[in-house]
């Protein structure tokens, strides 16, 4: 059976031995340092540094491929909207004009607008292996705790590891009534026309839409019967310790949150301009 598209990925390695807590943490440093700046010097260590750690982790990029071109997809198109609708931005940013190539009407392609793309294109790719490789390496569990250990009310929590945890199985269960709708004549393969293959896909969607609602159902019923949500607090029974390795992880997430912020004093404001 194929990798699920986004879930645990069961190939221990280094970052698979660390704390859930000491994991998010890290996301939350990576995640709100890249929104305090667009320092182009930070974003190309953090993504050089995501970059890193997913050739230490074990988790192979055909894992989470259809995600990944999935953000693929959007980033480019997210950066042709951006020269679209604001070809002009990063000159009025930087306060300069260095043509590149000229186009028509505003469409000139400036130095000012690439460097202003870039420093947007890699907070993408500063983030997202982060938070890819923490869906990857944290069992839904640890999950679930580790949100709670950083003041995440334990509903919230809980329900977040139920939606991970569900995700391979949805995924089984589509994979399951699509060859049973290609047995009986339904053809949802890449051998069929994409129009048919669209229509086709409502027979495989509806099953599976229905089979996810019993699902929760029953899962609800479970958790109603068990008491569930009766008490503020809950234990948890996956729970690891933090370490020395840990430690050093998170003050590495305090860091990255720290760095940001001198940035914005040095700099005078969120854009290192580099044409001044």
């Amino acid at each position: 059976m194929s990798a699920p598209l986004l879930g645990y990925v069961d190939r221990p390695g280094p970052l698979h031995r660390l704390s859930g807590v000491s994991k998010l943490v890290l996301v939350l440093g990576v995640v709100i340092g890249a929104m305090l700046g667009f320092d182009v010097r930070y974003l190309a260590v953090v993504a050089l540094a995501s970059v890193v750690l997913w050739a230490v982790s074990r988790v192979r990029l055909r894992d989470f491929a259809v995600v990944l071109w999935l953000i693929l997809v959007f980033i480019t198109l997210n950066n042709i909207g951006i020269f679209l609708f604001a070809p002009g931005y990063g000159t009025d940013l930087f306060g300069t004009r260095h043509v590149l190539l000229e186009g028509p009407w505003r469409w000139d392609l400036t130095t000012e607008q690439l460097f202003y793309q870039l420093a947007v294109t890699l907070k993408y790719v500063a983030v997202l292996p982060a938070v890819l490789l923490f869906v990857a390496t944290t069992r839904p569990p640890e999950f679930a705790s580790s949100l709670a250990r950083i003041g995440v009310p334990a509903r919230i929590a809980y329900a977040v590891s139920l939606a991970l945890r569900y995700i391979p199985d949805v995924q089984r269960e589509f994979r399951t009534i699509s060859q049973a709708q290609q047995a009986r004549g339904i053809d949802t393969s890449r051998n069929a026309p994409l129009r048919a293959r669209v229509r086709n896909l409502s027979a495989v969607l509806m099953p599976l839409l229905l089979g996810t609602f019993d699902r929760i159902e029953s899962v609800s019923a479970a958790m109603e019967l068990r008491g569930f949500g009766r008490e503020r607090g809950r234990t948890w029974s996956v729970r690891t310790p933090l370490r020395g390795r840990d430690v050093a992880v998170m003050l590495t997430a305090l860091a990255l949150v720290v760095v940001p912020v001198v940035l914005l004093v040095i700099n005078g404001g969120r854009f290192w301009n580099p044409f001044a």
